[in-house]
Parts: C-alpha cells; sequence; structure tokens
C-alpha cells in the first residue's frame, strides 16, 4: 500500500513540474504583431455625410474633411494599422461669386494716357487690374464691371470682358463678341433672357475652348449681356422705362467630357495615412521601380539591387543614395515635404521586393 502512495506522488510531482514543450512557440508568437495594412480610393457616399453629421452632403472647407473623415476611416477599416492609405473624393462647397451691382465703362483715350499707357491700349491683366484700382479706388464687394477697352494680342482689338470685386481682388470673365452671340443664336450682342444664356452657354463652349487644354473641373467664369428695361440708368440718361444691356457672371464647370453650369460645389480628394494610432493626411506615393529606373543607377543587367553581405547594395544607405537618384529624376516638380513608399526588386540569395519609405526635405529624399 505505501508502495502505492509514492508511486502516485512521483507521478503527480512529474505532472506538476513538467514544462509545456509549446509554451516558448505561444511566447513567440504572442510577442510578433502582424499589421494588416490596405490602399484604397472611394467617394463619399450619401451615408458617409450622415455618418459625418454634414447635413448638406459637403464639406465648407478642407480643413473641416481632414479633421473629421479620419473617424469615419476608423469606422470603414478598423483593422489597418500603419502604412494604410486611403484616397478620399468629397463634395466641397466652393462658391463662385455672381454680381451684388453693375457698373459699365468704354475706357477713354485719356484714361491710356493719365495712366501712361502711351499707345492707347493695355497688354495685360496686370495693366486692366492698375486702371480699375485707379478708375474705382473703393470698389463696393461683388460689383461686377463691364468694361470695354483696347487691347493688344498681336493686334490691338475692342474687346468687352467683365472684372468682378470679390473679397478685396479683381478677378477676369470672359465676355462674347457679338460673332459670337451670332453663333449662339442671337441677331445682337446680347441675350433675350437669362434662360436662354444659361442654357446655351455650357453649349457654345466645347467648341469654343477645344483648343485649350482643359481638365475636369475647370471653371470657367463667363460675362453676358441681357437686354433688359433699365431699372437702375445703367446707360445714366436719367431714364428707367427705357432698354440697355445689362451684363451678369455665370460659371460653367467642365465635368470631363461637357461644360454644365457651376453648382458651387467641386470634388476634393485628400490622401490619408494611417501612423499606426490614427488616420491623418498624408501625401505619400506608392511607386514602383522600372527597368528604365535600374538602368539609370547601374542596376540595369539583373533589375534589382544586391543585398547580399559585401555586396554592392548591401547598406540601406547606398540604396536611399540610389533611389534619391531616381525620385530626383523622375519627378523634378515634387516639393518639399513630399512622401514617397517605393518598392524595389532585391536579390538576397532569393528575389524579393522590399519597400523603403521616404520624404524631400532640403533637396533630398530622407527616411521617415
Amino acid at each position: 500500500m505505501k508502495k502505492i502512495v509514492y508511486l502516485l506522488m512521483a507521478f503527480t510531482l512529474v505532472f506538476t513540474t513538467a514544462c509545456d514543450p509549446m509554451e516558448d512557440v505561444y511566447d513567440e508568437i504572442g510577442d510578433i504583431e502582424k499589421v494588416i495594412t490596405g490602399d484604397v480610393a472611394f467617394e463619399l457616399s450619401d451615408d458617409d455625410y450622415d455618418f459625418l453629421e454634414q447635413g448638406y452632403g459637403n464639406f465648407s472647407s478642407t480643413d473641416d474633411a481632414k479633421e473629421l473623415i479620419p473617424a469615419l476611416l476608423e469606422d470603414k477599416y478598423p483593422v489597418w494599422g500603419a502604412g494604410s492609405l486611403a484616397a478620399v473624393t468629397f463634395k466641397l462647397y466652393n462658391p463662385k461669386r455672381t454680381e451684388k451691382s453693375l457698373v459699365v465703362y468704354k475706357v477713354a483715350s485719356s484714361d491710356y494716357a493719365d495712366l501712361g499707357f502711351t499707345y492707347g491700349n493695355f497688354s495685360s491683366f496686370e495693366q486692366i487690374v492698375t486702371f480699375l484700382d485707379w478708375k474705382y479706388p473703393n470698389p463696393a464687394d461683388r460689383v461686377l464691371v463691364a468694361l470695354t477697352y483696347k487691347y493688344y494680342n498681336g493686334s490691338v482689338n475692342t474687346v468687352k470682358n467683365g472684372f468682378i470685386y470679390v473679397s478685396g481682388e479683381w478677378q477676369f470673365l470672359q465676355g462674347f463678341t457679338r460673332d459670337e452671340y451670332n453663333q449662339m443664336g442671337e441677331n445682337y450682342d446680347n441675350f433675350t433672357s437669362k434662360t436662354v444664356a444659361e442654357k446655351r452657354i455650357p453649349i457654345f463652349l466645347k467648341d469654343y475652348l477645344k483648343y485649350e487644354t482643359v481638365e475636369t473641373g475647370d471653371i470657367q467664369p463667363i460675362m453676358y449681356n441681357i437686354y433688359q428695361t433699365d431699372y437702375d440708368d445703367i446707360d445714366g440718361d436719367g431714364k428707367t422705362d427705357d432698354k440697355t444691356a445689362y451684363s451678369y457672371a455665370f460659371y460653367c464647370i467642365f465635368d470631363g467630357n461637357a461644360w454644365v453650369e457651376y453648382e458651387n460645389i467641386i470634388n476634393e480628394t485628400i490622401q490619408f495615412g494611417n501612423d499606426g494610432s490614427v488616420w491623418v493626411p498624408d501625401n505619400t506615393i506608392n511607386y514602383t521601380l522600372t527597368a528604365a529606373d535600374y538602368e539609370l543607377v547601374g542596376n540595369g543587367r539583373y533589375g534589382n539591387f544586391d543585398v547580399r553581405a559585401g555586396k554592392a547594395e548591401e547598406t540601406e544607405e547606398v540604396r536611399l543614395e540610389k533611389i534619391n537618384t531616381i525620385l530626383l529624376n523622375n519627378f523634378p516638380a515634387s516639393e518639399e515635404g513630399q512622401k514617397y513608399s517605393v518598392d524595389y526588386n532585391v536579390y538576397s540569395g532569393a528575389a524579393e521586393v522590399w519597400n523603403m519609405k521616404v520624404i524631400l526635405s532640403g533637396g533630398a529624399y530622407v527616411l521617415q
């Protein structure tokens, strides 16, 4: 009986003092933190604006967007960590102001002379602004000046364009010639109504600007004329029951295919990056080295960097120097603070793809 007790005690001792053979493995796994990253581009939906409590379905400033969108990204991508990127397109309220008052004026010969324009014309926007500041030293906000003047651009022509004063500066609005009004179906250098004008102008612009380089989101400011009752005595004849030409500001935006009336909303895109704890605005550009890039820095034969011990690109400093050469060559217009996440091929005994994150600082790229 005593022997059995000793055996049981010994058996129990073995089990109470033995180690779990997987314990060290579990500890190592626990020490490894797997970072999940992602890269996405999307446009905010109505539901997204509701989540962000933006009742009008747009933001009033880019600062508001930068402040609020990170909460949405945290909700959409809760498991994404450091290095994740999200390019978010959103609607931004960006009003273009129309006129509150109107002045119609034709520049006289004496005006050019008084300002020292000896050729009797203007030849730049800056010269016109000089005249406007001289003629109207204290303009009312959003006053529209429908200005007829002589302009030199290879030859001297008399033109009529608009200049609207908004938030302390003069802004140009393109006017139309009589021939251009004729092309839009009018007999004179004006429209018969706003409805007609704002329907025909966007259609006309596609042909009018066909030789210009235009991109989606470009805004074209326009001034057009309507022949109407002169309620404000714009022509200065002392009568308010006759008719004369009134000028109006109008804006069109190119949607990628056609010109349409601008409704004070533009699309903006901001890229956000996850820094490991929060989403922040981030200008990182993802870039993968090409065959031409390797050729540029003397690695064209194999199209990679040799990072084996004792080889040319073993050290990070050498690889950074070569990536500097490539980025400065390929993107000479990059501004201070621009970030790149660069994927490049290496040979370490096996073919691999490594990554280097850099930022432009003081004219050179440094590690982030």
